[in-house]
């Protein structure tokens, strides 16, 4: 194979880095460096936020008024940042976005909320300080898996993401409005990732916007691939110690966050508006 050719400043470059060192750069992804201020990490989480919704559009994530991310504050902990109601995915973009509080109260933007994202969010959010980033809508696929009552099964790499780290919560009991319904969904969720709300759909939550929306794309497609495998016929599990294994190799946030990076450069090029 035909070595890469380099530009001068790059063969400068790499001429300064010790060969071990260099080689070890190249079969990574260097972490995202801290923001400097409040202001600074609240862009990127809104942006990727628009972003997601922009993604989800895409997907066909999108149902009438149903579907909500939410993105946690930076500086205001207790408060988060969420679409407003009946504005389409695929119209969204940062100043769109509204923030509100556990209470229900809106403190930017004009808009009127989705009721149940308000009750599902605030009680994840209250009960998972780690949680920066929580996802629902109702995809399709999702939506087929969740009617089985019954967890995914790991039956592909990509799958085994969710080995032991999600769970099903049921009976479903009409659409979430009450504050003990969402404190309920919030406890049986744990300190997993991911939901399957029976006879619902996904949920999927992370400690960062891009962690949280890759792991619903993800999960919806494992959903649709068992779907798939199970219409067909049986299905033959991976065994459970080579699947914990795996979970630990493709189920990590930071594999989540590093996996969401080339959607986000391939939306902001098709559409930079979610930007505005």
């Amino acid at each position: 194979m035909n070595a890469p050719v380099l530009t001068s400043r790059a063969r400068d470059a790499a001429s300064t880095i010790p060969p071990a060192q260099a080689h070890a750069r190249a079969r990574r992804l260097e972490p995202r460096p801290p923001a400097a201020s409040f202001a600074e990490e609240r862009l990127h989480r809104k942006q990727r936020l628009a972003a997601t919704f922009r993604l989800f559009g895409r997907y066909g994530f999108d149902q009438g008024l149903a579907g909500h991310v939410t993105a946690r504050d930076p500086e205001f902990p207790d408060q988060y940042w969420i679409n407003p109601l009946a504005v389409h995915f695929s119209q969204i973009r940062v100043s769109d976005l509204q923030l509100v509080d556990h209470d229900g109260t809106i403190l930017v933007g004009d808009r009127p909320i989705n009721t149940a994202g308000f009750t599902i969010h605030s009680a994840l959010h209250r009960a998972r300080p780690d949680v920066i980033a929580a996802a629902h809508t109702h995809s399709t696929y999702g939506k087929a898996f969740s009617a089985l009552g019954t967890e995914l099964l790991p039956i592909t790499q990509d799958s085994c993401a969710f080995f032991e780290d999600h769970a099903v919560f049921d009976p479903f009991s009409g659409v979430v409005l009450d504050d003990g319904e969402g404190e309920r969904l919030a406890a049986t969720l744990g300190d997993r990732k991911a939901l399957i709300l029976q006879n619902h759909g996904l949920l999927t939550v992370g400690p960062t916007v891009e962690a949280a929306a890759w792991w619903f794309i993800t999960m919806d497609n494992a959903a649709h691939a068992q779907l798939l495998a199970q219409a067909a016929g049986p299905v033959r599990p991976i065994a459970p110690e080579v699947a914990r294994l795996t979970a630990g190799q493709v189920g990590t946030h930071q594999g989540g966050y590093y996996s969401f990076q080339p959607l986000w450069d391939w939306i902001v090029a098709q559409e930079p508006d979610l930007l505005d």
